[in-house]
Formats: C-alpha cells, sequence, structure tokens
C-alpha cells in the first residue's frame, strides 16, 4: 500500500482554515510498477464525491476513509499531515481453532489427499 494520500483544505481564498479534509487513497487507477498501467482499482472517485459532501461536523469518525481534523490539533502536531498520525485503527481479536485441533484438521485433510492418491494409482495401473 502506498503512501498518497490526499489532504485537502476547505476555505474561501483568503479566508481561515478550521477543519482538514483527509481521505485514505489506497489505489489510484494505475500500477504501482514503473508501467503504471491503468487498473480498475480506483478510490478517486469516491474521495472526490466524499469531498464534494464534506461536512466537517458529521465526518468527524476517524475510523472511515474520510474525516475532518481540526486546524488546532494540526498546528498542535507541528504541521504533520500525514494520514497515519490522525486515523483510528480499530483492531478485533481474532479467534483461532487451538493448535491440536488445526493438526488434527490437517491430519486428516493429509489422509484424504492420501487416499485420493491411492486411488488414482490403482486406476491407473
Amino acid at each position: 500500500m502506498r503512501e498518497c494520500r490526499p489532504v485537502f483544505s476547505f476555505s474561501q481564498k483568503g479566508g481561515r482554515t478550521d477543519n482538514v479534509f483527509f481521505y485514505d487513497v489506497e489505489a489510484d487507477g494505475f500500477s504501482l510498477d514503473d508501467k503504471r498501467d491503468e487498473i480498475l482499482a480506483n478510490d478517486l472517485p469516491e474521495c472526490l464525491a466524499a469531498w464534494r459532501d464534506r461536512d466537517a461536523k458529521r465526518d468527524s469518525d476517524r475510523t472511515q476513509k474520510a474525516f475532518f481534523v481540526s486546524a488546532s490539533e494540526i498546528r498542535e502536531a507541528n504541521y504533520e499531515l500525514s494520514l497515519s498520525r490522525y486515523k483510528k485503527h480499530v483492531l478485533r481479536a481474532e479467534r483461532y481453532d487451538q493448535p491440536m485441533m488445526i493438526l488434527e484438521k490437517m491430519k486428516a485433510l493429509n489422509a484424504d489427499i492420501s487416499s485420493d492418491i491411492q486411488e488414482l494409482e490403482e486406476m491407473l495401473g
């Protein structure tokens, strides 16, 4: 994932910026290699739509792709504009089977595979 993440402030020309719009762009419609071939993944249209439909009070949930940060908070952070500084990540606990249960499942799969291989060998003579 690359760090190309547009940051926009919205204010009238010569006006005061109270909030800065952040959008987590993961794909810009082009491959990341040197060829920069066009690909299907493209967050830019959604980013533009979110920008046009912006509402600093409504879009304050920092776990979403689009959100606002107050200019005063950015000032306090020494004008750092990296998305990762302001975006909140929600961590979810994952549940896994016990290791012994996983091993038993693997043994059963191996037994099925061995049985299938033996059956194929018998069919081939």
